[in-house]
């Protein structure tokens, strides 16, 4: 009698077993193909626009939420000291663009006529004192009348007026051949060398106006007019318009069921029969413990991957950090 019990109980243990496995194959396994389900948050592109110089904030042209267009003017910096590089620049340049055009002139009939003048005086000198020397030296060798002193002083001073008409000569041809090439081509160097200065500070003027990048829409104003502003202190953060998409977490059990490309449909609180089409554009190599913004008390110890669904929001519908509910369909769907 308990032998028959034992096999009762054996087949009751089968038949049951065989009906679970049926259910498991039917509803289960059709489940696991089914449509999958994430939660997530809606993302943009931003970016934090500041400026290039430190300097003191003049004023800023834009509030938070405004529409802006690409290279529109957001804010601008107090340009005062560089104006007045610029001024003293520019007197530089207006010097130097003198010289050179002095230089390509040549020298003036003027200043030829003066060198002529010059030589004229220096021939008359060495010759006066050369006729001096020459006396001195005939009384010196017939009566020694003078002494030796006199006689080398009218030497010395010959030796002086000769080299005098030397260097009166030379000034005379320098003036007749004009300046020297090396001469005008440094010059005009120098002169490009300070507009290349100019051109560097028109540069730096430029960026003292902070410009948008890109249409789009100011998410945050950091700084105010009177603060200071560096290149480590953004001004504004800029959401821009381009593709967006929804931040989610799939567990690993689930990973195998995505891969890049595949369709989804997206759905948000405000409108929740309307679906927003759109496909899996990432899913990352490294798991992660689930995010606060997503953990529930059964997926906080639950390691997770980060799946990026990109959506095409032609309405603008789709707000920064807005809940939105992922469905992806299975590969047999």
């Amino acid at each position: 009698m308990a032998a028959k019990k034992k096999i009762i109980l054996l087949l009751a243990a089968v038949c049951l077993l065989g009906v679970a496995a049926y259910w498991y194959s039917t509803f289960c396994r059709e489940d696991n193909q089914g449509e999958l389900v994430l939660q997530g948050n809606v993302d943009v592109r931003e970016v934090s626009l500041a400026f290039r110089q430190s300097d003191r904030i003049l004023e800023v042209l834009a509030e938070e939420g405004d529409r802006v267009q690409k290279g529109q003017v957001l804010a601008r910096l107090d340009t005062c000291e560089l104006n007045l590089q610029m001024q003293k620049l520019k007197a530089e340049i207006a010097a130097q663009q003198s010289t050179v055009d002095k230089l390509h002139n040549g020298t003036r009939p003027e200043e030829i006529q003066q060198a002529r003048g010059n030589l004229s005086q220096a021939r008359a000198a060495a010759e006066h004192a050369a006729g001096v020397y020459r006396r001195k030296q005939d009384i010196f060798n017939s009566i020694a009348g003078i002494s030796q002193q006199e006689l080398d002083n009218a030497l010395h001073d010959m030796e002086a007026k000769n080299a005098a008409l030397s260097a009166a000569e030379a000034a005379l041809r320098e003036a007749e051949a004009g300046p020297r090439q090396e001469d005008i081509a440094g010059a005009e160097a120098g002169l490009q060398a300070l507009r290349d200065e100019q051109s560097r500070y028109n540069y730096l003027l430029s960026q003292y106006e902070l410009q948008a990048p890109d249409d789009g829409v100011i998410r945050s104003r950091l700084l105010e007019a009177g603060d200071m502003a560096s290149p480590a202190k953004p001004v504004f953060k800029l959401s821009l318009p381009g593709k967006k998409w929804v931040r989610a977490y799939v567990p690993e059990t689930e990973l195998g069921r995505i891969y890049e490309g595949q369709q989804a449909r997206v759905y948000i609180d405000s409108q929740p029969g309307r679906a927003i089409e759109g496909q899996v554009g990432y899913i990352s190599g490294t798991a992660e413990f689930t995010p606060k913004t997503v953990q529930t008390e059964e997926l906080r110890t639950s390691l997770v991957y980060e799946v990026r669904v990109y959506v095409d929001d032609m309405d603008n519908v789709l707000r920064l950090g807005m809940p939105a509910t992922v469905k992806i369909a299975g590969r047999g769907e």
